[in-house]
């Protein structure tokens, strides 16, 4: 149902980095460039994720109550996001974990405070 999302960076650069780091242990990869956004798709295809500088120009800011979740193969791939994500300089929001009965979860924030989740049902 999800085609895209996007997410606001105020250094496109430097979000491109931790976004290269972040999604690659989930296959995630540059698809696609725009002048103010870079595009991560994967091979397998389905929705993608847009990092960008806001079209209004004003600061991108996190939104309360906003988060992403990317869907990971295995736990180990979860623990592998939050770790590049946290090594990429990113904070973490809730370490790796089972949350209830089948939903193992790792939270971050990315460099400009978006809330992302890495998870694993079942």
């Amino acid at each position: 149902m999800i085609g895209y999302a996007t997410i606001g960076a105020n250094d496109l650069e430097k979000a491109k980095a931790f976004y290269d780091k972040v999604l690659a242990p989930l296959g995630g990869q540059r698809v696609m460039a725009l002048d103010n956004m870079q595009i991560y798709g994967s091979s397998a295809g389905g929705a993608t994720l847009g990092v960008c500088r806001p079209f209004d120009g004003k600061p991108a800011t996190a939104g309360n109550g906003t988060m992403i979740s990317l869907a990971a193969p295995s736990r180990e791939v979860v623990d592998q996001v939050h770790a590049a994500a946290l090594a990429a300089g990113g904070t973490c929001e809730g370490a790796p974990g089972l949350r209830g009965d089948t939903f193992y979860g790792a939270y971050f924030r990315d460099l400009d405070g978006n809330k992302l989740c890495a998870f694993k049902m079942g």
